[in-house]
């Protein structure tokens, strides 16, 4: 049956910008999925130790504010740095319940110095190796205020059964070429990552599964005014301009058809699961495949450096 794949989308709150309590909380959310069988588990962006809502709260771009200062030193204390094994217990209970995992960090890696963070898409395989960590092309918006950005290392994919799985993070799914990456790999189930809102993901759910001819696996955080920790640094100055709801979830799944699967769930914790069945991809594929019988290669074609970058090479 290796044309059947059970996923399981894991809509949960971070504790936010509080690494070992937020590890926790995964940690037992994968422990939950494999008592249902399920093969693949996926978290939103930036999941550990949770997104920076506050730079829109607390004036995050006025320059040399000690409050927003502070705030990210607390930030990147907790991130995760892969080296110093933050990640080892993830991989661990992937390989002891068979089971892979996608999961958004927030990375401090010591390639880079050890100072900056990224957004990641870390993936741990069933046998609880670390296969790809894909650090965010762009950050969006205010995000490049505290996140650094990325390079093309971690577009890749991976075997997974019969699928070719790989993901990408929250608006660079709205980026063509890191998407015709992927899908020139063989990619046939997209794992795309968000912070949450069904606003982002309603409409383009659907639209790269149509455009791909693969599933298209949306998970999302939630994130509501009560879920911020006592112990937030500067915490009266980031609630007296918090919504009550930040984060509203909208994981959702979609089919190589474009139609949905899973339509999109707001405002419930809790894991999702559902089997999908590869054969739907060749269906599909039978009209359009945009890098195989649907494209030109001698007409355009896509070149990618998936070289890791530092600022240092020593020989």
């Amino acid at each position: 049956m290796n044309n059947l794949l059970k996923v399981v989308l894991a809509q949960i709150s971070p504790v936010w910008l509080n690494k070992k309590e937020t590890l926790k909380k995964v940690e037992n959310s994968i422990i939950e999925a494999s008592k249902e069988a399920c093969e693949l588990i996926i978290f939103g962006e930036g999941l550990i130790p949770g997104y920076p809502f506050w730079l829109a709260l607390t004036g995050g771009a006025e320059w040399d504010k000690k409050v927003n200062k502070e705030i990210h030193a607390h930030y990147v204390r907790n991130s995760i740095t892969i080296e110093n094994g933050d990640l080892d217990t993830v991989c661990k209970l992937a390989k002891e319940h068979n089971i892979a995992i996608y999961l958004g960090v927030i990375e401090r890696p010591l390639d880079r110095g050890g100072h900056s963070v990224y957004a990641s898409l870390v993936y741990v395989n069933q046998e609880g190796e670390i296969q790809s960590v894909h650090r965010k092309l762009q950050p969006t918006y205010d995000e490049r205020l505290t996140w650094a950005p990325g390079d093309g290392n971690g577009l890749q994919v991976h075997p997974l059964k019969d699928f070719t799985v790989g993901g990408l993070n929250c608006w660079e799914n709205w980026m063509p070429l890191p998407r015709a990456a992927l899908y020139g790999l063989g990619e046939n189930l997209h794992i795309a990552v968000w912070p949450g809102s069904e606003y982002n993901t309603k409409d383009i759910t659907r639209f790269i599964a149509r455009e791909s001819r693969s599933f298209v696996i949306s998970v999302s955080s939630l994130m509501n005014k009560n879920d911020f920790p006592k112990d937030t640094p500067h915490l009266g100055e980031i609630l007296e301009n918090a919504p009550d709801v930040l984060a509203n979830g909208g994981s959702c799944i979609a089919g190589p058809d474009g139609e949905w699967v899973t339509e999109p769930v707001l405002h419930k914790e809790g894991l999702i699961i559902e089997t999908i069945d590869f054969n739907r991809v060749l269906e599909e594929r039978q009209n359009f495949d945009p890098v195989g019988h649907y494209s030109r290669p001698d007409v355009t074609k896509l070149n990618v450096n998936r070289e890791r970058q530092s600022t240092v090479e020593f020989k």
